[in-house]
């Protein structure tokens, strides 16, 4: 039987909720499809932090790099100073697992409500490919006289030609096993220096996909134009800042972040791939069963597809998609069941290949098909 062997970090917060109700759509999926997995919970985030002082400790990042693929939950509490835990355990993984990839889907499945008015499935199925070891995530900045009306702050941004490149030649790759549009998301007209780099990047790997057609949009534009009218693109390319901020905006169009999945990949083989739902940890529901594990399944159904369970991350992504199209609502207490009552649901979805309201409809085009052949000539 084929086995796959998985870090599990549930983090803080709904972290630990929305991880459990994906583990059960894993455990109904293995059965289903016959693999296997054996998981090893890594204990990341505020209470490891609070109780030994310890982030990311090394031990820790060799225990991940060991493993096939991680699934993680959510980082972030209140009782730890911004920025500790987020610098500390997620951008630190993402560079040590050399991640250089963040891949969000934006797409609205049938029956589940959007607050864009008009706006149908058909319209929206697009991939924002974020570069996701650079920009402004990457620089530490500087400050002098704080506390001070002289208090300054220096933020830097980073763009190597290295990085960038990855990203950009990635995304050409998945536009080619798509609908053969790519499209730069940027701010070339202020950020002059990075934006040339960028222009200059897209042209030189352009040459080698003529067949893909491309396009420009600024980062401003882009908050307009996806709202309005989605269709217009198919795979975004955009910075790690940049894309951070348009893919929690893609993120409502697809019916809150508790729908949202990301997947950070490394494309080279020299590093784990991690995913996990766009959602922060949201305190404040914590333990009342209330977070949508949507994003969750949906980011295991991407993990299956990196690890070749191409079947399977199809079957849970339609699960997943159909449960959805049966709630009341997308998020707090209205959603009519908990979160591990979900999880169960969408489990018994894939294994029976029903929900309440009938079959669980294929989806076409599936992106996880999609990433399996574009992974396929990385590394």
């Amino acid at each position: 039987m084929r086995s796959h062997t998985l870090a599990v970090l549930p983090g803080d917060g709904v972290g630990p909720e929305v991880t459990g109700a994906a583990l059960t759509v894993l455990d109904a999926a293995q059965d289903r499809f016959g693999f296997g997995t054996e998981r090893t919970e890594i204990p990341l985030g505020a209470d490891h932090y609070l109780a030994t002082g310890e982030l990311l400790p090394e031990d820790t990042v060799t225990a991940l790099g060991d493993h096939d693929a991680i699934l993680f939950g959510a980082i972030g509490s209140p009782r730890v100073t911004p920025g500790i835990l987020e610098r500390g355990i997620i951008l630190a993984l993402r560079g040590a697992m050399r991640q250089a990839i963040n891949l969000r889907p934006v797409r609205l499945y049938p029956g589940v409500p959007t607050p864009i008015a008009g706006l149908t499935p058909e319209r929206c199925d697009l991939v924002i490919v974020r570069e996701n070891t650079e920009g402004a995530y990457v620089a530490q900045g500087s400050r002098v006289h704080p506390g001070t009306p002289a208090w300054t702050a220096v933020q830097e941004s980073v763009n190597t030609w290295y990085a960038v490149e990855r990203a950009v030649d990635f995304a050409y790759r998945l536009a080619r096993v798509r609908r053969g549009r790519l499209t730069l998301c940027h701010k070339t007209n202020v950020l002059v220096e990075a934006g040339k780099l960028w222009t200059a990047v897209m042209e030189t790997v352009g040459e080698r996909y003529p067949d893909v057609e491309t396009d420009y949009v600024h980062v401003d534009a882009m908050c307009m134009h996806l709202p309005v009218s989605p269709e217009r693109f198919d795979v975004v390319v955009t910075d790690n800042l940049f894309g951070d901020i348009v893919t929690d905006l893609g993120a409502v169009l697809q019916g809150g972040l508790g729908v949202a999945a990301s997947g950070n990949l490394n494309i080279e083989g020299n590093g784990t791939s991690m995913f996990e739902p766009i959602h922060g940890s949201a305190p404040d529901i914590a333990g009342r069963g209330w977070a949508n594990p949507a994003g969750a399944c949906l980011s295991l159904a991407l993990l299956l597809g990196h690890l070749g369970e191409g079947e399977a991350a199809a079957a849970v992504e339609a699960a997943t998609a159909a449960v959805l199209a049966e709630l009341p609502a997308l998020a707090g207490a209205d959603m009519g069941a908990s979160t591990d009552e979900l999880g169960k649901r969408i489990a018994r979805a894939l294994t029976s290949g029903e929900t309440g309201s009938g079959p669980v409809p294929p989806l076409e085009g599936s992106l996880m098909g999609q990433l399996a052949q574009v992974m396929a000539g990385s590394g």
